[in-house]
């Protein structure tokens, strides 16, 4: 009975001081308990404790030896404790490189490439090679050998343009001019088509702990609803914007109508002495530079509101570098994020509320006209838009005058 007393006192003193000793402390202060106790004392601190037999005759010994068994600064001695794996099986290393990039060990083909991606299944193959190592080594040897779980990143945007630096330079200088002399610029883009309905939608917002929103497993398209195209218009000038909601096509015609309907709402009221304006956009899409329609329609919007429209294009591959996208776009994303977008009015409201801290003001409205794909300019049609082309890149940098006799 009192080795079983014994044995308890032990045990509640060495939990009480357990979480604050290293593996050093502990083997000393489970010796210095043991040669308290004297004969048996290793047996009763051992199963007091659950501390080995072995651990504890060697903190005896060490005890003995005044600490040189252990020099300063070590939870060991020398050459104590068991081999790394790594020592133990040469070559696990290189042949877990050669499993995780076999391009550099001159194996393009190899399947494991594409499929063997988890430390599970790197494990598996390296013990079908001969090794003998579980999925959390694996895990500890890829970050030694400097791998990390990433995920894709958009940095390359193909071959560059020679002229790339050029074009920029050339739209910053348009831009300044035009600013100086008070007249507008704006950027013009179209944003992501967003599903219509109760689907999912991207971030997080606060709501009671435990009850998100639910919405649908699959985003499939819904018949009545469709897609919602949102075209910007930026004005670069007042930090302002607005953008036309599609529901049809996102065509040249919508892109040119969205344009006239910030004229309308917003533009010649910041700028009613205005006689010219500037369009930024990138090289695709609705605004393409190679699109006649685009230009058809920008003929149009001069002859009806009788100013000179100034057009610079983003080279191709630049798209993200236009204003609109980082100075509207990603607000208006951060502002919805977490909503279901379940109706056209819901994404109308939602866009019309976008604001920052830096004063940008947004207004939306629905588009309901139709915008039929597919339409042809013929040569003549396009031979009479009053195109203007730079000598700089005409391709990217044109001017379209009003026509007199369509005042």
């Amino acid at each position: 009975m009192q080795s079983k007393s014994m044995e308890a006192t032990i045990r509640r003193r060495f939990r009480g001081v357990r979480r604050l000793l290293n593996e050093r402390q502990r083997r000393l202060w489970a010796a210095a308990e043991a040669s308290a106790l004297g004969y048996g004392g290793v047996s009763t601190v051992a199963r007091a404790t659950r501390i080995s037999r072995r651990a504890i005759h060697a903190g005896v010994r060490e005890l003995k030896a005044g600490g040189k068994a252990s020099p300063a600064g070590r939870i060991r001695g020398p050459g104590a404790g068991r081999k790394a794996l790594t020592t133990q099986q040469p070559g696990l290393k290189a042949s877990l490189d050669a499993l995780v990039e076999p391009t550099a060990r001159g194996d393009p083909q190899s399947s494991l490439r594409w499929t063997c991606r988890s430390v599970r299944r790197l494990a598996a193959e390296l013990r079908q090679q001969g090794y003998c190592i579980g999925r959390q080594k694996v895990a500890d040897l890829l970050h030694e050998l400097g791998y990390s779980l990433q995920a894709n990143r958009k940095t390359r945007e193909g071959a560059a343009h020679p002229d790339r630096n050029a074009q920029f330079e050339h739209i910053n200088r348009r831009v300044a001019a035009l600013q100086r002399r008070g007249q507008p610029v704006i950027s013009v883009d179209t944003k992501k088509k967003e599903l219509v309905g109760n689907f999912r939608n991207v971030g997080r917002e606060w709501r009671p702990a435990g009850a998100p929103l639910e919405v649908q497993v699959h985003d499939f398209q819904d018949a009545e609803l469709g897609k919602a195209i949102p075209y910007g218009v930026y004005d670069l000038t007042n930090n302002e914007a607005w953008v036309s909601v599609g529901i049809d096509h996102d065509t040249a015609e919508f892109a040119v109508e969205s344009i006239l309907r910030w004229w309308r709402k917003m533009g010649s009221q910041r700028f009613p002495e205005a006689r010219e304006l500037l369009v930024t956009a990138d090289s695709g899409g609705s605004n393409s530079a190679r699109c006649r329609l685009w230009k058809v329609a920008l003929q149009k919007f001069a002859d009806h509101t009788g100013l000179k429209v100034h057009v610079c294009h983003f080279p191709p591959g630049t798209s993200k570098w236009n204003k609109i996208e980082h100075r509207l776009f990603c607000h208006i994303t951060h502002n919805w994020r977490g909503q279901p977008l379940t109706t056209l009015q819901v994404i109308v409201q939602l866009i019309g509320r976008t604001q920052t801290r830096q004063g940008l003001k947004v207004k939306a409205a629905l588009d309901r006209r139709r915008y039929p794909k597919g339409i042809k300019v013929p040569n003549d049609q396009l031979q009479a838009v009053q195109l203007h082309r730079a000598t700089f890149h005409g391709d990217w940098n044109y001017t379209i005058a009003p026509r007199k006799h369509a005042a």
